[in-house]
């Protein structure tokens, strides 16, 4: 219960004006002060002050509280005499008291139970002696607590706008109202001259809303903080029905399983029918609300459709899942199949792996066999390089082409200087000849049948690779190569003619005849037929520089030369 509520301006300036009074005037009222007004609250105590202050020649004969009604009567409540003692006034009576023992010093009157009719004016009456009476109004306002209510409204999803809940609350002061919640909706307000409040707050049910807050909000000048009245919105839809349980390893002579039927909705639905393929349900089988029950070893034919009704009332809901019972268990099945698997996989690597040594071994002798061809033709093609060059060399020095791009001075000059010279000194040397049977080799002397070629010329030989490592050396040095070209230069010099001029006779291979007749080119190189009067239109300094350039032929050269 809330003790009284005072004007707490009025209060303190009416004790101000008190206490300035009573120390300025002896005799008189020290509480309260001129137009005093208080608030109290219903079911609570209110005290309704009164203390009068006598002189000394002064002192109190009876104190009396009156009440003054609207029509302006006057209501006796209590009145205390020294010598006579106190009496209450009819529905005053044990509702009222003085709130000290000694009434003629503190006459303030205590109300213990307030109520809503006690409002009003009231008097504070004191009689002295010898000066008299005395007396000193004040006005009571009575407050009511709110009392307030909230009646929620059972919706179901689908309806139309309408009201959801409504809240309403009596006080004096009237109360205000308002809702809390995050719902979209509308609040409609309404009030009546008793002071009654009333509020409406509308909205569309969704199933989404169900169980959201909606709470009412009551604000009145008694309370120091808004009470609120707790609400959840109601809203009912039709179940949502699912069968679990089935984990798809149901097999033969499995015990103690059982399908669920889960289900949502509001309400919560309480009624489940089970069937099997749209039949009853066979036998060993039982339904315990929303569980079915397989009571024994699952069998074969309890393979089927199983079909749950769910109703809550708001609508209903139906549900088939098919169940399938087999002969073994998955992981038996698993098992075996993995060791197939395991088997399959192994033989696949084994058959691999063979097939690799077998690619590898393919593949070595491949490259054996290729690596033998390549030998042999790499073997014939050295062979027929060899024999290539030598027959290229004997071209060169019995071609008879007059070309002079056909035929290098340089190279014929390195030719002479480094494998002809002993060939010409040995002509000089020996003038014996053998006639076309005669050889241009480092000796003369009678030569057999295969030392000529198809067209009569002599072959010419290699000589030694020791012997061609010597030249080679001796070529390098610079007084060797000085005294080479001396010699070359002098005797071209002082010879100045060709081969078939200045040779024998004997020495000069005949002229082959064509078809019809007719001489063909000669056999004799250009080489030294044109070398003196191509010698004279070059200075000594070219002359050698091409020479030098020359003469650093590789030791390749020495497979391919000949005298």
């Amino acid at each position: 219960m809330k003790l009284p509520v005072w004007d707490q301006s009025q209060s303190e300036a009416a004790w101000l004006v008190l206490w300035a009074f009573a120390a300025c005037v002896r005799g008189g009222f020290v509480e309260p002060p001129p137009s005093f007004s208080l608030r109290s609250l219903t079911e609570a105590e209110t005290r309704l002050p009164c203390q009068f202050q006598v002189q000394e020649d002064e002192q109190v004969v009876q104190v009396s509280w009156i009440k003054e009604l609207p029509d302006g009567t006057k209501e006796h409540i209590i009145t205390v005499h020294r010598t006579e003692g106190h009496t209450e006034f009819g529905r005053y009576s044990g509702r009222v008291r003085f709130e000290s023992s000694r009434p003629m010093v503190n006459s303030a009157l205590l109300i213990l139970i307030t109520e809503e009719s006690d409002e009003g004016k009231y008097i504070c009456h004191i009689s002295t002696f010898p000066y008299g009476n005395f007396e000193r109004k004040l006005s009571l306002t009575v407050w009511t607590f709110p009392i307030s209510s909230l009646d929620p409204v059972v919706l179901e999803e689908g309806q139309s706008f309408r009201v959801a809940a409504s809240c309403r609350s009596v006080a004096r002061p009237p109360p205000r109202l308002t809702w809390d919640t995050d719902l979209p909706g509308q609040a409609q307000n309404r009030s009546s001259e008793s002071g009654a409040v009333s509020t409406h707050f509308s909205l569309h049910p969704l199933r989404s809303m169900n169980g959201m807050r909606l709470d009412c909000l009551v604000w009145h000048p008694a309370l120091e903080q808004p009470r609120r009245i707790s609400n959840r919105l109601v809203v009912q839809f039709p179940p949502d029905a699912s069968v679990t349980g089935f984990d798809g390893n149901w097999y033969m002579g499995l015990k103690g399983v059982e399908l669920r039927c889960e289900s949502g909705g509001n309400p919560k639905p309480k009624n489940f029918t089970w069937t099997r393929d749209g039949k009853a349900l066979p036998d060993g089988l039982t339904v315990d609300g929303e569980r079915l029950l397989f009571g024994r070893a699952l069998r074969q034919n309890d393979t089927g459709v199983y079909e749950c009704v769910v109703n809550n009332g708001v609508g209903t809901r139906k549900v088939e899942y098919n169940i399938t019972v087999t002969e073994t268990s998955r992981s038996v099945q698993g098992m075996i199949v993995d060791t197939l698997v395991m088997i399959i996989i192994g033989l696949a690597a084994g058959v691999l792996v063979i097939i690799m040594i077998i690619m590898i071994i393919l593949v070595n002798r491949y490259q054996r066999r290729k690596n033998s061809k390549l030998e042999m033709e790499l073997s014939k093609r050295m062979l027929e390089i060899n024999t290539l060059s030598r027959q290229a060399s004997s071209r060169r020095l019995n071609s008879v082409s007059t070309d002079p791009r056909g035929q290098n001075e340089d190279y014929i000059l390195l030719r002479l200087d480094g494998r002809m010279k002993n060939s010409l000194m040995s002509l000089e040397d020996h003038p014996i000849y053998k006639g076309s049977q005669s050889t241009l080799g480092g000796r003369w002397g009678t030569v057999g049948k295969g030392d000529l070629d198809h067209l009569g010329r002599p072959v010419l030989y290699q000589s030694s690779w020791r012997e061609c490592r010597e030249s080679m050396r001796g070529a390098e040095m610079e007084g060797e190569r000085e005294e080479r070209r001396r010699r070359v230069e002098s005797y071209l010099k002082s010879s100045n003619m060709s081969l078939d001029s200045g040779l024998p006779s004997s020495l000069v291979p005949m002229k082959p005849q064509d078809q019809d007749g007719s001489v063909g080119p000669t056999d004799i190189p250009p080489m030294l037929s044109d070398l003196g009067g191509q010698r004279e239109g070059v200075t000594e300094g070219e002359d050698w520089g091409h020479r030098q350039d020359m003469l650093e032929v590789d030791e390749a050269d020495c497979d391919t030369s000949s005298y």
